[in-house]
């Protein structure tokens, strides 16, 4: 199973924001450290507000700050909602599969694909920023001076 390019941008910008303290970096900053374009990482931002997983203030002394939430929950939970509940093959593309009405394939790709999840329901944002992650992370978009 593959992830698609906004959960795997989510997941970096929660791990980003997980080893910052108190620092609250801006949308800008934190998709520069990730190696993102700013534009996708203000949509991915603004869901993981929507979510609870993020707190972004603006103004002066603003910026984007990890919750409790996204800090200690699931990264299972985090992952599923992020991607949707939809089946991994297009059974009911167009033109949809012939078998979709006798196959036993989508349901075994179902209970894969619950599998892969479940792997990820024990494990939270912070656990995935312990060494040597979060060094790396804290490194990440800093500037050397010149």
């Amino acid at each position: 199973m593959r992830l698609t390019k906004s959960t795997d941008i989510a997941l970096r910008i929660a791990m980003r924001l997980a080893v910052t303290g108190d620092d609250s970096p801006t949308t800008r900053e934190v998709a520069e450290a990730v190696g993102v374009p700013y534009t996708h990482a203000a949509k991915v931002v603004s869901r993981l507000q929507h979510m609870g997983v993020v707190e972004a203030r603006r103004g002066r002394g603003g910026g984007l700050t990890l919750t409790s939430a996204g800090r200690t929950g699931s990264v299972g939970r985090l992952v599923r909602e992020l991607e949707g509940a939809g089946d991994v093959v297009g059974c009911e593309d167009d033109p949809p599969c012939p078998l979709r009405a006798a196959c036993r394939l989508r349901g075994a790709l179902r209970n894969a694909q619950e599998a892969f999840f479940a792997a990820l329901d024990p494990i939270t944002v912070e656990e995935l920023t312990g060494p040597p992650t979060g060094p790396v992370l804290l490194s990440l978009g800093t500037r050397t001076p010149d």
